[in-house]
């Protein structure tokens, strides 16, 4: 017989999105393949790119000071 407990909890962790390291990593990989990728696009993709990047300053603005050594 087994014995259930409920269900298991959640790890806080994974409900939160990318740290902001790796939001601007992610945003930065757009911009890698654009090259390949017809001019008409790129307009799209640099506003897709610094809207990311504001988004990643902005989550990561909370912990700047520590991060740069200024606490």
């Amino acid at each position: 017989m087994s014995h259930q407990s409920g269900p298991r909890p959640v790890d806080p962790r994974s409900l939160r999105g990318p740290s902001p390291e790796e939001a601007v990593d992610a945003a930065l990989t757009a911009v890698d393949g654009l090259a390949d990728r017809p001019l008409a696009e790129h307009v799209a993709v640099f506003e897709q790119v610094h809207a990311a990047l504001g988004r990643a300053l902005a989550d990561g603005a909370d912990g700047a000071p520590e991060a740069l050594g200024r606490a």
